[in-house]
């Protein structure tokens, strides 16, 4: 499924306002066997990722910030995906007020920056861990397919980044060469 969202429609209605973007990076995380995934060291969360697809798992990290995951499996069958980057694409003044980005500084493609990253995603959009649990079919918080394919898209792999635990796994997923993807 991590690989099935590029290019997936990330819509949130979030705080009244706005915003979307097409998801240009995933990771992927597996069951208890991944020593990475949640299913394996967080007890708590469990539930969530053994049960039903298209449900919402934002979590806080390091203490420094949320990351948003679409529970992936079927139920019984854990998985989630991490979203690391959208290319923003409605909203974009709201995402910079909630980024705290000023627009009017050029010298960088500002567009480009609001969402590369699982942090500035979550802020850019409104997601918190209050968002735990949502529907992404239906909802203030939804993923939609693309509306259209847009041109040939080259997808690459690698190994997951800003984890200590199974980094190795070619579980990252990103749109060669798009100005969205984090660094």
């Amino acid at each position: 499924m991590a690989r099935e969202l590029l290019g997936a429609i990330l819509v949130s209605r979030l705080g009244g306002r706005l915003t979307a973007g097409r998801i240009v990076e995933t990771e992927a995380y597996l069951g208890p066997e991944d020593g990475a995934s949640h299913a394996a060291f967080r007890p708590a969360s469990r539930w969530l990722f053994y049960g039903p697809g298209g449900i919402a798992y934002v979590f806080w990290a390091y203490g420094l910030h949320h990351c948003l995951n679409a529970i992936a499996g079927s139920r019984g069958t854990p998985g989630c995906v991490l979203i690391r980057a959208i290319e923003p694409l409605a909203g974009l003044g709201t995402m910079a007020r909630r980024r705290g980005v000023r627009r009017a500084r050029r010298s960088v493609n500002v567009s480009t920056a609001l969402a590369s990253g699982p942090a500035r995603l979550t802020q850019a959009l409104g997601v918190t861990v209050r968002d735990t649990g949502r529907d992404l079919r239906r909802g203030v918080l939804t993923i939609h397919r693309p509306i259209s394919p847009g041109g040939r898209r080259v997808v690459a792999t690698g190994p997951r980044i800003g984890i200590t635990r199974s980094p190795e796994l070619p579980l990252r997923f990103w749109l060669r060469d798009h100005p969205s993807v984090s660094r």
